[in-house]
C-alpha cells in the first residue's frame, strides 16, 4: 500500500488571512520535498466553486457568506495555490466543495486508484479542513498522520486542543522535521 501527503486549502486567499506564521510555507515546502524524495504522492486540495455558487446552500453557515463575493470561484486569484508551495508538474489538484477534503470531491477515487491507505495531513485551518478530513478519513479506514506544524488556525487554543487531545485518538501527530527524519531513515 502507499501513502499520500495532502496539502489542504493553502490557497492565496486563505494564506493571506492566516499569514502571521512567517515560516509556515517553508515548513510545508520541506514536507513536500521530503515526501517526493521518499516516493510519497503529494496531493493538493483546494476549496472552489463555480461561478454563481450553485454548490452553496443558503443553509450552509460556513459558505453562504462567500456567495456573491467572487471568492473561491472561477477566476478568483485568491483561489489559486500559494506560489511558495506550488505543485510540481503531474501532481494532482483536487477541488472540494465543502470543509472536508472528501466532501464534494473525487479525492477518495484518486487515493484508492493509487492504492493509498495512509494519509499525511497538513493545511489551513486546523479546526476546519484538517479536523473534518481527519474525521472523515478515519471513518473511511485510512491510517492517518497529522503534521502538527503543518497546520494553522486563527484560534491557538483550539489548534492546541485538536493537536494534543482530539487528533491523537485517530492519527499520529508529529512535527514536519521528525516526520521527514523518519522518512530519511526508511
Amino acid at each position: 500500500m502507499a501513502s499520500a501527503l495532502l496539502i489542504m486549502d493553502v490557497q492565496r486567499g486563505v494564506v493571506d488571512r492566516f499569514g502571521s506564521d512567517e515560516s509556515f510555507l517553508a515548513r510545508l515546502g520541506m514536507a513536500a520535498t521530503a515526501a517526493r524524495s521518499a516516493g510519497i504522492q503529494v496531493v493538493y486540495v483546494v476549496v472552489g466553486f463555480r461561478t454563481g455558487y450553485p454548490e452553496v446552500s443558503e443553509r450552509n453557515k460556513s459558505f453562504a457568506a462567500v456567495t456573491g463575493s467572487g471568492r473561491f470561484s472561477d477566476g478568483d486569484p485568491g483561489a489559486g495555490i500559494h506560489p511558495a508551495i506550488a505543485p510540481e508538474p503531474g501532481e494532482v489538484i483536487v477541488t472540494k466543495r465543502r470543509v472536508s477534503a472528501f466532501a464534494g470531491s473525487d479525492l477518495d477515487v484518486v487515493l484508492r486508484s493509487a492504492s493509498v491507505d495512509h494519509l499525511i495531513l497538513a493545511g489551513i485551518a486546523t479546526s476546519g479542513v484538517v479536523l473534518s478530513t481527519v474525521r472523515q478519513a478515519a471513518d473511511l479506514d485510512y491510517r492517518l498522520t497529522v503534521l502538527a506544524d503543518g497546520c494553522l488556525d486563527a484560534d491557538s487554543e483550539v489548534h492546541h486542543v485538536l493537536l494534543g487531545k482530539v487528533f491523537p485518538r485517530q492519527a499520529d501527530v508529529v512535527d514536519i522535521a521528525d516526520w521527514s527524519a523518519g522518512l530519511a531513515r526508511t
